[in-house]
C-alpha cells in the first residue's frame, strides 16, 4: 500500500503498489460494528455521513450487543476475521464502533497490521493527563453494570486514573437501543442523554471533562456540552484524530 495524498499534479513521476487481492480503495478508517436494529442516525459512528471522508463498515457477524457487552471471548477470532478483511480492501486503522471491544483491544492489535483503536475508552489516560489534579474523568455509557475493570484496564485506564461513571442502562428511551426495538423518539433520548451529564457532574463536581463511552451518543455531544459546559470527548474524536494521522495533509500558504 503507498501512502500518498494526492492533489493536482501529484501522480506524475510516482510509483504505486497495491496489496495483492486488494480490489478497493479510498477506505482510510475501517470501523467494525455490531449486529443491531435501531435508527443510526447523523452523528452514530456507524452512519458514513458522520465523516467527511471516506470510512468503510465492516460488520463482525453475530456481535450482538449483549454478547459484546459481556466481553465473550468466543467474538475475539470473528473480530479479527473482520479486522483482516478491511487489511485487505486497504485501511489504514480500524476503529469499533462500540467502546466495549475495548475488552478485545490488545489481542486484536497484536494480531493486526495497522493500528487499532476498538474502543472510545482509549482516549481517557490522554483526558486524564490534561486535568488538574484531582480532577476526574467522567464517563457516560451505555450500561455501567459492564464497565468492568478489565475492560478499562483493556484500555489503558488504569486504577490510578480517576473516573466517574454513569450508565444510561435504566433510562427508557435509551432502552429501545440497548434492546434493539427499531425506533426510538430523538428529543426524548436527547433529553436522558442530557439529565445523565448533568446528574453526573452534580454527583460528583470534580468531574473535568467527558468522555462518551457509546457509539450512539456522539448526536448528543453539542447538547451534552452546552449543558454541563465541559470538553465532551467521544468516538467521533477519536476517529477524526486518527484519520488526521493516517492521512497526513501538506500545508499550503505563505510566509
Amino acid at each position: 500500500m503507498t501512502y500518498a495524498y494526492l492533489g493536482k499534479g501529484d501522480v506524475h513521476g510516482r510509483v504505486f503498489r497495491i496489496k495483492p487481492g486488494q480490489y478497493i480503495a479510498g477506505h482510510p478508517i475501517g470501523i467494525l460494528h455490531l449486529e443491531v436494529w435501531y435508527p443510526l442516525i447523523p452523528g452514530n459512528v456507524v452512519n458514513a455521513s458522520t465523516y467527511d471522508f471516506p470510512v468503510r463498515l465492516k460488520l463482525v457477524k453475530g456481535a450482538t450487543q449483549e454478547r459484546m457487552l459481556a466481553g465473550d471471548p468466543t467474538l475475539l477470532d470473528d473480530i479479527i476475521a473482520a479486522g483482516r478483511e478491511l487489511e485487505q480492501e486497504g485501511v489504514r486503522a480500524i476503529v469499533g464502533a462500540c467502546g466495549y471491544f475495548g475488552n478485545f483491544q490488545p489481542q486484536v492489535a497484536a494480531a493486526l497490521d495497522v493500528p487499532v483503536f476498538l474502543s472510545s475508552l482509549l482516549q481517557v489516560p490522554i483526558i486524564h493527563r490534561a486535568l488538574k489534579p484531582g480532577q476526574k474523568v467522567g464517563i457516560m455509557c451505555a450500561d455501567s453494570r459492564f464497565l468492568r475493570r478489565q475492560t478499562l484496564e483493556a484500555c489503558g485506564v488504569t486504577p490510578d486514573i480517576p473516573i466517574a461513571v454513569i450508565g444510561l442502562e435504566d433510562q427508557p428511551e435509551f432502552g429501545k437501543i440497548l434492546f434493539s426495538k427499531g425506533e426510538f423518539d430523538y428529543d426524548r433520548l436527547e433529553q436522558e442523554v442530557v439529565a445523565s451529564a448533568q446528574k453526573l457532574v452534580r454527583e460528583n463536581p470534580e468531574v473535568g471533562a467527558i468522555l462518551l463511552e457509546c457509539s450512539d451518543l456522539p448526536p448528543f455531544a453539542a447538547a451534552v456540552q452546552a449543558a454541563v459546559e465541559l470538553p465532551v470527548f467521544d468516538f467521533i474524536t477519536l476517529i477524526r484524530w486518527v484519520y488526521t494521522a493516517v492521512v497526513q495533509k501538506p500545508y499550503q500558504g505563505i510566509c
